[in-house]
């Protein structure tokens, strides 16, 4: 153990938290009497002490991404325009727990999911759920729905169009994955406030995905058949706490506050929410200028969705520069992790090459130095730690595949010889593009120095090209990049399990390892088809380590992310998402703002 380290580490936090008591004790004085007196409440899902919920404000907030669409029919996407503004039959219960759980994974189990459109449901038998619709409901005062109250027959009619039952038999979304594949027979309102689902075989998935798929969006049939879809942002209308008023592409989209919502706070239930009056993000993709709008207190929020800190160097410049911005760690998939493509012809396609590139890597020296021993060097399977029954633990995987991730640069020497890569007289074996995509927000260019590095160590020379998300995207897709691709694929995933097993099925649209083996093919689909959560488990497991086996992907450290908030936004913990692709509005919409503090630190 280093200990010159722990002491520099030591008396480095000291100074930090020395420097923040002086901060605070400075601004104690300057408040005024009245913000000094303001009434404290306890958060009952952390025992904290809080100051007590307010009415009123804006949050702004970093969205880094390019909002392309309002309508889940399509694809993925939509939910960081519309989540808080339609809503799902269920979602995450913010009044859980945080040590229960504290909804950093974006893995929700179904315990911690409560009613939002569905009040309640049933399952009378193995084919059967029975959903309870909530009475009261009213979508926005908004042409063409003009408040009228939610029914059972929206619900009926959104789920027929996502399937392709009922009027629109035949013509189910395409672009909902694994939602799709669901094995729905019908889904009726048999009255006013009751939808019955069937299903054609059990399946264990189905209840979460109808709670909180990303593309589970209850949308106003009126807008579909007005319009033919919802894919118009100026034509979304939904029945959440939040309208969305506003989109300038490339620039802001803005939600304003729904003065008629129905829910109360889960926390504090005598509280209608929301309680912020606007939400204003900003989309910004240079790490530079969201940071520098984070300091200057532009910026109320950087999180999920937008403005992540991934780098330590970062969060620790922050730390020194603005001690009173609170940051909260979490590890929800492992991002240094650049995938190869099988459907090229490569050196790669080899996978004693890939075994090799992966065995040249010190992991745990590199955590150690340049990752400042914060991460989680050690592999976890594509199904990351946080989806515990589904996870295989690395101390029981097969010896034959656990040797294959350990730093041992002779053997992957070896396994170059014995591929029919020798060394030529420039000692180079081959060499390999590496493409980056976005480094600093999407890829970390440091960590791929030091891969080639290592690589070159082995005579594999990398060479490095960067370019943006769309070019980097768009190869994903097609399939058209040489060598490696970082930046747009992760491991670990601390997902719903068949999220990160999807990604190497040859039928995902969106794969850019693309293998087409049909052995693997098998494995998923029969995780997929499990009737049983030990079934499921089971087969999740065996698909999961038969990926770790082919190497698609380089495994690389699980390091921390976090996320921001100046100290005048309460009633956050670092929550990640309520539902999936739901990671900003219905968050916000039970934070609040302390008015008199940010007024009293000069904003």
């Amino acid at each position: 153990m280093n200990l010159s380290r722990i002491a520099h580490t030591f008396v480095f936090v000291l100074v930090l938290s020395l420097a923040a008591t002086g901060l605070w004790a400075a601004a104690a004085e300057e408040e005024p009497a009245a913000a000094m007196e303001k009434e404290m409440v306890t958060d009952p899902t952390t025992g904290e002490m809080v100051t007590a919920p307010e009415y009123g404000g804006t949050l702004t907030y970093v969205f880094s991404g390019d909002p392309n669409r309002t309508d889940a029919w399509f694809g993925a996407g939509a939910g960081y325009l519309i989540s808080g503004v339609i809503e799902k039959l269920g979602i995450g219960d913010w009044a859980i727990d945080r040590d229960v759980f504290n909804f950093h994974p974006l893995f929700i189990p179904e315990f911690a999911f409560t009613g939002l459109l569905a009040e309640s449901w049933s399952r009378p038998d193995p084919l059967t759920y029975v959903f309870t619709i909530r009475q009261g409901v009213h979508w926005h005062d908004k042409a063409p729905m003009n408040g009228r109250e939610l029914t059972a027959k929206d619900i009926e009619y959104n789920f027929h169009r996502y399937y392709g039952l009922g009027e629109f038999s035949g013509a189910g979304s395409t672009g909902l994955e694994e939602f799709g594949r669901e094995p729905v027979e019908s889904v009726t309102a048999t009255d006013e406030w009751t939808v019955v689902m069937k299903l054609s075989r059990p399946s264990i998935t189905f209840l979460s995905d109808a709670l909180n798929h990303w593309g589970a969006f209850i949308n106003p049939p009126e807008v579909v058949e007005q319009h033919g879809d919802v894919n118009d942002w100026r034509n979304v209308v939904g029945t959440g706490p939040y309208e969305l008023t506003d989109f300038v592409e490339g620039s802001s989209f803005t939600h304003t506050k729904n003065p008629d919502y129905w829910r109360n706070d889960e926390k504090y239930p005598e509280n209608r929410l929301p309680y912020i009056d606007e939400l204003k993000a900003l989309i910004i993709k240079e790490k530079a200028t969201w940071l520098a709008a984070l300091r200057s207190g532009k910026v109320d929020h950087l999180g999920f969705i937008g403005g992540a800190i991934r780098s330590l160097d970062d969060a620790e410049s922050l730390r020194k520069t603005n001690p009173e911005i609170t940051l909260h760690s979490w590890d929800v998939l492992a991002r240094l992790n650049p995938t190869f493509n099988a459907r090229v012809e490569s050196p790669t396609n080899d996978v004693r090459v890939r075994q090799a590139m992966q065995m040249a890597l010190d992991l745990e020296t590199i955590n150690d130095t340049y990752l400042g021993g914060a991460a989680d060097w050690q592999p976890q399977g594509m199904i990351g730690t946080g989806v515990p029954g589904y996870n295989t633990p690395l101390e029981e995987w097969p010896e034959e595949v656990r040797r294959t991730y350990r730093y041992d640069p002779e053997g992957a020497e070896a396994l170059l010889d014995e591929a029919g890569y020798p060394r030529g007289d420039d000692g180079v074996r081959f060499r390999l593009p590496f493409n980056l995509v976005d480094p600093g927000i999407r890829a970390d260019l440091g960590y791929a120095e030091l891969q080639v590095a290592y690589w070159s160590a082995i005579g594999i020379e990398a060479e490095i090209t960067t370019m943006d998300t769309p070019t980097g995207a768009a190869m994903a897709r097609e399939h058209t990049f040489d060598g490696l691709l970082f930046g747009l694929t992760a491991g670990a995933f601390d997902y719903p399990p068949l999220v990160p097993l999807l990604t190497f099925y040859s039928q995902a649209s969106w794969s850019p390892p693309g293998p087409q083996d049909p052995e693997y093919d098998a494995l998923y689909e029969a995780t997929a088809a499990a009737t049983t959560v030990e079934e499921q488990q089971k087969a999740a497991k065996e698909a999961d380590m038969y990926i770790m086996a082919k190497h698609w992907v380089l495994w690389g450290p699980k390091a921390p992310s976090y996320s921001a908030t100046q100290p005048w936004v309460k009633g956050y913990n670092g929550e990640g998402q309520v539902s999936r692709q739901d990671r900003s509005v219905n968050i916000f919409a039970r934070l609040w703002i302390d008015q008199e503090l940010k007024e009293s630190m000069g904003f």
